[in-house]
């Protein structure tokens, strides 16, 4: 049965199990002995409803009737704290663009309360720009529509494309104006203020491990690990040094995980800094993200990271390794043996290429790889990819509808790609050629399978999705959405439920990015900025 909020079973663990600040007034300080700080949500003047997702609402078990009503918005705007909610705001620390940055935190998000539904799952209701904590340092802890607008229909997207996400429940309007310089240009300008409420089983990060360790807090270390273990990872049994081996394993497969579906996807995260990184493996953090368009290794949507590149789509597996390594680091206090942690670290790129073989064997409709001609062909697909400008999302889709008759006339044979390629004029002599000798040694590879066209197509549609949230298309919604037209907003959350499905009348929505949104604040550059 659905219910109202209130109604709902609370078990707010986090807050009864561990060492909370004592200091009890909201101000910016170093926090030193606790895992977390109570604090309330800022209370705002004009909280509205922009959209909230239905299913994450079903799952939490919440009515339709209660999500459309004004105690929700009060509630998710952060202007009504219910009696069984207990606020806060976690501590952590972590390593910035390789640099360690020391004290972190909940800046701008605040925990309302964990529930449980009647199936067991837990989940931790978070608002995201709800107003300053001890955290914050020197910002005001708010957020924009803008990012908000991102934030919310990403979450959602990932869920659908298959991807360990965090997910969004609902987005707010403020009816508060936040000042935000885009690009740190020295141009701020007045946005309209959000809010969105953020939903997982933990927030916990590789960074809230590593503040304790970073500290010499060790019984505080051990403590914040055990509780972790036994709260989000309860099938490994009661901590122990063993326990602790296997718990450190398991997040470096779920991690691996959730980079290889980031690959499959042309997801880049922008800023994969360890305190953006879940130990769930858990996407987390969505801020200057960005969609592969045109496919190019080298891009990174972060304004902050365009000379190093350090966040770029092809560095992510690496960088997810190095990131594991600092929260191996971290546990070094309570593990002792620096061996047993190298040699899991040692496993990660051979498990990562296994997991990543195995992904692309399936999106170019293979059961598995079969050989080292496979991988050879995999790594020949790469450079075919940058021969000429290749939208990566409809190159992959359009893969399935290749015919397989090898000596079929080129022309036809690069046909059903071709809605693909952003500069179809650059499609001559040698670069043709490397395409075409490419699909004709594809073709070959894909005869041996024994399944016939439609049984491959199926299999390659399901891991290759026909629509995702592009750049381009969440800028449209947000510039509707700041003139108060949520309607792009609420059709990209239904069009993305089902990113693999050919939808009737929905074409537009898969269609590569035009040119006007090339260079376009917010369709290919972004900032931290929110």
């Amino acid at each position: 049965m659905l219910k109202k909020l209130d109604e709902l079973r609370f078990d707010n663990r986090f807050t009864r199990e561990l060492p909370a600040d004592f200091e009890t007034d909201n101000i910016r300080r170093q926090v030193l002995g606790a895992c977390f700080s109570r604090v309330l949500p800022q209370k705002v003047s004009q909280p509205s409803l922009v959209s909230y997702a239905e299913d994450v609402a079903a799952e939490l078990e919440l009515s339709k009737a209660y999500c459309e009503s004004q105690q929700f918005v009060e509630v998710f705007s952060g202007n009504k704290v219910l009696a069984e909610m207990d606020p806060y705001a976690t501590c952590y620390g972590g390593h910035q663009f390789g640099n360690w940055a020391g004290q972190l935190g909940d800046g701008r998000a605040i925990n309302l309360a964990e529930v449980v539904n009647s199936a067991g799952k837990r989940s931790v209701l978070q608002l995201k720009g709800a107003g300053p904590t001890p955290y914050s340092r020197t910002a005001d802890g708010l957020a924009v529509l803008r990012s908000s607008v991102r934030e919310f229909l990403c979450s959602e997207s990932m869920y659908h494309l298959g991807v360990p996400t965090t997910r969004a429940l609902s987005l707010i309007l403020t009816g508060e104006h936040v000042v935000r310089d885009m690009f740190y240009d020295g141009r701020p300008k007045s946005e309209l203020g959000a809010i969105v409420c953020r939903v997982a089983p933990s927030f916990t990060r590789f960074g809230s491990v590593q503040i304790f360790a970073s500290r010499r807090e060790i019984d505080l270390l051990q403590t914040f690990v055990d509780y972790t273990i036994r709260t989000d990872f309860p099938h490994l049994g009661p901590p122990s040094k063993e326990v602790y081996l296997q718990w450190f394993e398991e997040v470096c497969e779920r991690t691996i995980t959730m980079i290889v579906h980031w690959q499959r996807v042309g997801f880049v995260h922008g800023v994969m800094n360890t305190d953006n990184m879940s130990i769930l493996g858990l996407t987390i953090d969505y801020g200057p993200y960005g969609w592969l368009e045109d496919y190019d290794p080298d891009w990174t949507p972060n304004t902050t990271d365009a000379s190093g590149r350090r966040y770029r789509f092809g560095n992510q597996p690496s960088i997810a390794l190095w990131n594991l390594m600092q929260l191996a680091q971290a546990l070094v206090p309570l593990i002792e043996d620096t061996k047993v942690l190298e040699q899991i670290l040692a496993n990660y790129s051979q498990d990562y290429e296994d997991s990543y073989h195995l992904m692309m064997a399936q999106k170019l409709g293979f059961e598995h790889l079969v050989g080292e001609e496979d991988v050879v062909l995999i790594k020949d697909l790469h450079a075919v990819l940058q021969v000429t400008e290749t939208d990566m999302t409809i190159f992959f889709r359009k893969l399935a509808d290749i015919g397989d008759d090898v000596n079929e006339l080129d022309e036809n044979l690069i046909s059903p790609l071709m809605d693909a390629y952003y500069l179809p004029e650059e499609l001559t002599g040698d670069n043709k050629e490397k395409i075409v000798n490419w699909l004709r040694r594809y073709i070959t590879r894909l005869a041996k399978e024994g399944v016939n066209k439609q049984q491959r197509q199926e299999k390659m549609n399901a891991v290759n999705p026909k629509y995702v949230l592009r750049n381009y298309l969440a800028q449209q919604a947000i510039e509707l959405a700041e003139q108060g037209d949520y309607s792009r907003v609420n059709e990209l959350l239904v069009l993305l439920r089902n990113p693999y499905d050919e939808q009737v009348g929905k074409e537009e929505f898969a269609k590569k990015r035009p040119e006007w949104a090339r260079h376009k604040p917010g369709c290919s550059m972004l900032s931290c900025s929110s």
